[in-house]
């Protein structure tokens, strides 16, 4: 598509790295909502709650069927890293469920890397005129949505366990003492804290699924440039592309980690 316009490398990219937005109201700016990244992170969502009910409505007590075989596979290893990191109670009553939602969602979204940026932009340019940015972890908007949510999950978690009392002495006078001087130190280093811990687990996912998203476009680019580069683009984005299942992979672990870890340091006290 891009190639066909003749446009340039900054256009090209721009054209596949805009999205479709609608602002909320007559306001713009901050109060607009990114369609794209909303409609495919719901429908990923559905997609992956589907799997899980496909799973489970032919699971079985005896031998297990190969689907069934995996997803145990699948849900034993996210048990044990859960098991691993959680020591404050029972894991099994949300914890584990939690991680296993939010690995296999981010997993989903990482993996719509995948598909070319002009073959989707051909399906969606009836509905918008730069199409789908269709990655949603690439929208620094999703990671810092699913980032605040684990820290809103650990607020209430922290009050839940330590009490609206406990969680604001240790606000005020942890870690560096009862001291009424060290007060301000007190709350400005909880607060460091906690942005620093939402900022991080927000754009380190965004950083890398941003960045695989620019150079596969570059390659794609790359490879409309005659047949040398149709050559070696399409061998680069391919072994891009086997190296980027790894980064796809380990990202959805990460911050499945990182959010059982975020979860757990809300259960101790200081």
């Amino acid at each position: 598509m891009a190639a066909g316009k003749e446009l340039t490398p900054s256009e090209y990219i721009q054209h596949h790295l805009t999205f479709f937005t609608k602002p909320v109201g007559d306001g713009g700016g901050f109060w607009a909502l990114n369609i794209d990244s909303i409609v495919v992170a719901a429908l990923l969502g559905l997609l992956g709650m589907g799997f899980v009910w496909w799973v489970v409505r032919g699971a079985t007590s005896g031998v297990p069927n190969k689907r069934q075989a995996f997803v145990e596979i699948l849900i034993d290893f996210v048990d044990s890293q859960a098991k691993g990191i959680f020591h404050q109670g029972d894991r099994h009553r949300f914890i584990a469920p939690l991680a296993l939602t939010v690995g296999l969602w981010v997993l989903l979204m990482n993996a719509m890397d995948f598909l070319p940026a002009d073959l989707v932009g051909l399906v969606t340019h009836n509905v918008s005129e730069h199409g789908f940015r269709y990655v949603p972890t690439a929208d620094v908007n999703t990671t810092f949505a699913l980032s605040i949510s684990v820290l809103l999950l650990t607020l209430y978690f922290a009050i839940s366990v330590k009490g609206l009392g406990g969680w604001l002495h240790e606000l005020f006078f942890a870690p560096f003492g009862k001291h009424p001087l060290l007060i301000p130190a007190n709350f400005l280093f909880q607060m460091v804290e906690y942005i620093s811990k939402t900022l991080s687990h927000s754009l380190r996912l965004f950083g890398n699924m941003y960045a695989g998203e620019i150079l596969f476009l570059l390659l794609w680019m790359w490879a409309a440039t005659g047949i040398a580069g149709m050559f070696f683009g399409s061998v680069f984005a391919f072994l891009w592309a086997l190296f980027h299942i790894l980064i796809v992979g380990l990202q959805a672990y990460i911050f499945m980690m990182l959010t059982i870890v975020y979860i757990s340091m809300a259960h101790e006290h200081h």
